[in-house]
């Protein structure tokens, strides 16, 4: 059995999940194996498998001047690097067809970005590598859209997560006040879960509360908001309802994190916030349908 199939069945297998988790980008090597030994270190406690995270390159960026990342060269090398020196299979994410080659030659799963998860040119080449793909679902998705999706790597690969975050298409349906964001990421797992999708389904607690373009800059100009504080709200449900892996990104400064600071979770909380989850998990029995019995109720009393 290949490597890439080991991984998908232990994550498939992982209980009471499995966490995807690091900085957005690459900022440094320095800050690369910092976050991954304390990060690590946290999730050996609860036996949690975990996947690290990070980008080398953000090339969705709300401006041209934004800092993007290392690139690809660079920031494969860190990501090897901490790879080897902490026994970690490593996620990150491509842009292009033709980035996926070098990726797959480091990274244990590649990841499709939300954005460009119709792209069927990216999601081949990607699949072609043999290894495990992260479809982020898009914004503009329904849950029913992901089934679509998957048909194009159904061409050359069978090992898939697939992440859901929230849809806007199913957003702007509702009133934020009413907890949008929740039900979407409920019907969007139990809808793709009754639909007898075999992969493994990932929450993302963090960009599912991007809110793009929602912060303004000094001097003009905008970035990227976020709803930080509704993160444990978003994962509490997740769990609950029984998706089988968490996607969260993690930052040891998030005021100071040059990418998507304010939907990253802070470094200081994580263990917190992981004992939680892990105690919800393993009470919830949200990966078993209820059977419901519509027959007539005959009282005993």
């Amino acid at each position: 059995m290949d490597t890439s199939a080991v991984l998908f069945n232990q994550l498939k297998a992982a209980h009471p999940f499995f966490l995807l988790a690091g900085p957005n980008v690459i900022e440094s090597e320095d800050h690369i194996f910092r976050m991954a030994k304390h990060i690590k270190a946290i999730t050996s406690k609860f036996g949690l498998a975990l996947v690290f995270k990070s980008s080398f390159d953000k090339a969705n960026r709300t401006s041209s001047k934004s800092f993007r990342g290392p690139g690809l060269e660079e920031g494969l090398k860190i990501l090897e690097k901490v790879k080897i020196a902490y026994d970690l299979p490593i996620v990150t994410d491509v842009h292009e067809s033709l980035q996926c080659e070098a990726v797959g030659r480091v990274a244990d799963i590649i990841q499709i970005p939300a954005f460009l998860c119709r792209q069927t040119d990216l999601l081949v080449a990607a699949a072609k590598t043999g290894k495990i793909i992260n479809i982020k679902k898009g914004q503009f998705c329904a849950p029913s859209g992901i089934l679509d999706i998957l048909v194009k790597r159904n061409l050359t690969i069978h090992k898939e997560l697939d992440n859901l975050r929230g849809s806007l298409g199913e957003t702007f349906q509702r009133k934020r006040e009413r907890g949008s964001l929740v039900q979407v990421m409920v019907n969007s797992t139990e809808k793709v879960r009754l639909a007898g999708n075999p992969n493994v389904m990932v929450a993302d607690v963090t960009h599912s509360l991007q809110q793009p373009a929602g912060k303004k800059l000094e001097g003009g100009g905008v970035a990227s908001g976020g709803l930080r504080e509704m993160i444990p709200c978003i994962a509490r449900t997740a769990v609950a309802v029984g998706v089988d892996g968490i996607f969260m990104e993690v930052h040891d400064d998030p005021l100071k994190a040059p990418v998507d600071g304010p939907t990253q979770w802070p470094l200081r909380h994580l263990e917190e916030l992981l004992e939680e989850l892990v105690a919800i998990a393993t009470v919830s029995k949200g990966k078993q349908q209820f059977k419901i019995d519509l027959t007539p109720f005959d009282e005993l009393y």
